[in-house]
C-alpha cells in the first residue's frame, strides 16, 4: 500500500482488497477506498449494495474475509470493536439505536465511555449547542424523541467519543425533508470544523453535494469514484441515482 503523496493530506483510513461474507454469500468484493484527514467522503449506492456492510467491517462488527483496513497508518483487522472506538473510530449506526429508557444526557455520557470523565461535561454542552433540541429535552427518555431527534442524539453520542473518523450510516433514512436538511447542515458544520467523515447514503444527490470525494458501490463492488462534484455530473450516476 503506497504512502500519501507529498503535499497531500495524510490518510486516516485505507481499505484495500476488502472482502466479507454472510455465510456463503459474498457481500463485499475487493473494496478499495481511502479517506484523507478532514475529508468528507460519500459512499452512495442502492439498498443492499454493501454500504452498511463496509462500515460494519471498518468498525469491527462484521468479519472480514480478505484484505486490509488501516487506520492512521495502522492495520486494525485484528482489533476488537471497542479497541477501534478507543483508537478514534466512532459509528452512527443505521436505525439510530439510541437507548430508549435512558435520558438523553445519559445516552450522551455513554458515548464518552472511552474518554476521560473530566471532559464529558464540556463535551455535552458542545453537543447541546450543535443540537439545541437535545438541550431542551435533556432529562427526558431518549425513546420519547421523534425519529429526527433520535438521529441527532445518535450523532451527538458518537461525537462524544471525540472521533478521529466518524462513520455515518444513512443519517437521512426515514426523515422528513426539513429534518434531512437539518442533518446535512450539521454534517457540513462538522466538515467545516475539520471532522473526517465517511458518509453512507442512499440520497446520492444530498451526499455528493456536500462531499469532497464520492464512491459508488454496486453489489459489493466500487464501480465509480472521484471528486464528488464530478460524480454529480456523471451520466451513469444521474441515471441510476439522481432520477435524471
Amino acid at each position: 500500500m503506497t504512502a500519501a503523496t507529498a503535499g497531500a493530506r495524510p490518510r486516516v483510513l485505507e481499505v484495500a482488497g476488502l472482502t466479507s461474507f454472510y455465510g456463503r454469500i459474498q457481500a463485499l468484493h475487493g473494496i478499495d477506498l481511502n479517506v484523507e484527514q478532514g475529508q468528507l467522503v460519500a459512499l452512495v449506492g442502492a439498498n443492499g449494495a454493501g454500504k452498511t456492510t463496509l462500515l460494519r467491517a471498518i468498525s469491527g462488527v462484521q468479519p472480514v474475509g480478505a484484505g486490509e483496513v488501516r487506520f492512521q497508518q495502522r492495520a486494525i483487522n485484528k482489533l476488537e470493536p471497542h479497541q477501534r472506538v478507543a483508537a478514534g473510530i466512532c459509528q452512527v449506526p443505521e436505525g439510530r439505536h439510541v437507548f430508549g429508557p435512558m435520558s438523553i444526557e445519559d445516552n450522551l455520557r455513554l458515548g464518552a465511555y472511552a474518554q476521560p470523565a473530566a471532559q464529558a461535561a464540556a463535551d455535552i454542552e458542545k453537543m447541546y449547542r450543535l443540537f439545541p433540541v437535545l438541550a431542551e429535552k435533556r432529562k427526558l427518555p431518549a425513546g420519547t424523541l421523534s425519529g429526527g431527534q433520535q438521529q441527532m442524539l445518535a450523532m451527538a453520542r458518537a461525537l462524544m467519543g471525540r472521533p478521529r473518523l466518524l462513520l455515518l450510516d444513512e443519517p437521512s433514512m426515514g426523515l422528513a425533508p426539513l429534518l434531512v436538511r437539518e442533518i446535512f447542515r450539521v454534517v457540513q458544520t462538522l466538515k467545516a470544523e475539520g471532522m473526517t467523515t465517511l458518509l453512507v447514503e442512499q440520497n446520492a444527490r444530498a451526499a455528493l453535494a456536500i462531499a469532497d470525494v464520492g464512491y459508488v458501490i454496486e453489489t459489493g463492488r466500487i464501480t465509480l469514484s472521484g471528486p464528488a462534484a464530478e460524480l454529480l455530473e456523471n451520466a451513469q450516476v444521474k441515471r441510476a441515482y439522481l432520477g435524471m
